[in-house]
């Protein structure tokens, strides 16, 4: 089935693939890092036709919403993120009587915040996240070495916690992906020739302040980013298209080298230096020519 088709279904505006202006489907969640004002680079750099679409560092999913495509396989190592996408697929009503009823407030925050994850249900853990995710500050899931997750309160108490329509087209687009609470390498272990394959890690930091590797409490390092490098080759050389996001770094460049590149200039909002905000360069790597 086309995006057109997709869209139509869905009941969500949308002017095709590689439109720039309205998505298929938004992220239901705000993601440090989150793919939204890449998505009119990332639209001109998928392959012009693909078998089953993985992307493993899952995160807001901005690309994935997009596209919907009925073929995904949809992985993080983030066990709360996933538990969210599994409850918000396969009980998005119930989610949203949740949502309903929650008041938002500093002393509200600070107490959901101080909930043990493993001592709710799934439905209670996906309303946590997504309580947590809109009010706290700048939107920003990071956890500390224990895995507690520790943003402070955002002050603001007029918040949207969710867009019923969204919240339902998000889930009608989750019912044909499968979804995988593992690392990168387990979740594209499966990936054949013609499937494509979206890399978005955390990025390698561009100064002290830019750091958006907390998802977990195991941090991404740059030990990582160089594992990554050698499982884009092996995927490549699978047969997969495959395309990285990174921030632009000289020494990613040269890792990457006999691979296409493209440089994409795009604002950054998270940072906790207000003169830390600004543009920056981020890298599109791919091993094909997209025929646009």
């Amino acid at each position: 089935m086309n995006n057109a088709a997709v869209a139509q279904e869905l009941g969500v505006p949308q002017l095709g693939l590689f439109g720039t202006t309205h998505q298929l489907v938004r992220p239901p969640l705000k993601w440090a890092g989150g793919k939204t004002r890449l998505l009119p680079a990332l639209r001109r750099s998928i392959p012009p036709a693909f078998g089953t679409y993985f992307e493993p560092f899952m995160g807001g999913a901005a690309l994935f919403f997009d596209t919907s495509t009925r073929s995904a396989v949809l992985g993080d190592s983030n066990p709360e993120l996933i538990n969210f996408y599994e409850v918000l697929r396969d009980s998005p009503e119930l989610l949203i009587e949740h949502l309903e009823r929650l008041t938002i407030s500093e002393s509200e925050f600070y107490r959901t915040r101080a909930l043990e994850p493993l001592d709710l249900t799934p439905i209670q853990r996906a309303t946590r996240l997504i309580y947590l995710n809109k009010t706290c500050f700048n939107g920003l899931y990071r956890v500390n070495k224990r895995g507690e997750f520790n943003t402070p309160f955002g002050k603001q108490t007029k918040v949207n916690l969710f867009d019923r329509e969204n919240l339902l087209a998000a889930s009608k687009a989750l019912q044909f992906a499968k979804l995988k609470c593992a690392d990168y390498l387990t979740t594209v272990k499966d990936a054949r020739r013609g499937d494509f394959v979206y890399l978005d890690p955390p990025y390698i930091p561009v100064s002290k302040f830019s750091d958006f590797k907390r998802y977990t409490k195991e941090f991404f390092s740059g030990e990582d980013h160089e594992e990554l490098a050698d499982a884009f080759t092996a995927l490549a050389e699978r047969g997969c298209y495959v395309l990285l996001s990174n921030s632009f770094q000289e020494e990613t460049a040269l890792r990457f080298s006999r691979f296409r590149q493209q440089k994409v200039l795009m604002p950054r909002f998270v940072n906790c230096k207000g003169d830390g905000r600004g543009n920056v360069t981020e890298l599109l790597i791919s091993n094909y020519e997209p025929q646009i």
